[in-house]
């Protein structure tokens, strides 16, 4: 059968989703291994990372069994959600393509803020630096920072601080972030446009009375 036909739709959906399902296996194996190892500390990355791949697992396994089974609804509900992933994922990688050091800045503050103090902590000894950013607006918080820092680099009285290194290294990691999530999101309207496409053809093997 040609490509385009039913059974080359239903292989290539298929396909894709097999796809989803190891990569939403992989960010729950890269997150319970960071937990193992120690890297990361904190539950709430931890968790978050867990609950973005049990969520593409989900999604993964609903669009196989409605591929397989050539089933209505569970087409109609991948689709719909695939789709406000598309829009999310779409937005979130040209943001990080478009953004400059200024906006860089604000973002690691509100992250940073929104940390505990065991994370931080953590950061600063992996990195070897201490506080995020030596400002005077946020001073009092870098002073304590520094004084719950337990680097390796206080012993030598010179520390850089997390925000310069992080900077450092945030355009180019940005633009990989943004690459990636803008490459992903293009197979998830794939994703899309091949459950429209396989939901509105006719099984061949089946009674023709059964598809309406």
């Amino acid at each position: 059968m040609v490509c385009g036909g039913f059974t080359c739709s239903k292989n290539a959906l298929c396909s894709l989703n097999v796809v989803y399902m190891l990569v939403g296996l992989l960010l729950i194996g890269v997150a319970a291994w960071g937990k193992g190892f120690g890297l990361v500390s904190s539950i709430h990355i931890i968790g978050g990372v867990i609950a973005v791949g049990v969520f593409l697992l989900l999604i993964a396994i609903v669009g196989l069994i409605g591929a397989i089974h050539h089933h209505q609804v569970m087409l109609f509900f991948y689709m719909v959600v695939l789709f406000i992933v598309f829009l999310f994922q779409f937005g979130v990688s040209c943001s990080c393509l478009a953004m400059n050091r200024g906006q860089q800045e604000v973002l690691l503050n509100a992250a940073w803020g929104i940390l505990v103090n065991k994370t931080k902590t953590d950061l600063e000894s992996q990195l070897n630096c201490c506080g995020l950013l030596n400002v005077t607006s946020k001073q009092a918080e870098f002073d304590l920072d520094l004084q719950n820092c337990p680097a390796l680099c206080k012993k030598n009285t010179v520390c850089y601080t997390c925000g310069d290194m992080m900077l450092t290294h945030a355009t180019e990691a940005l633009k990989i972030l943004g690459g990636v999530g803008l490459f992903f999101s293009f197979t998830e309207i794939l994703g899309v446009w091949l459950a429209v496409r396989y939901r509105n053809q006719k099984d061949p093997r089946a009674n023709p009375s059964a598809f309406l």
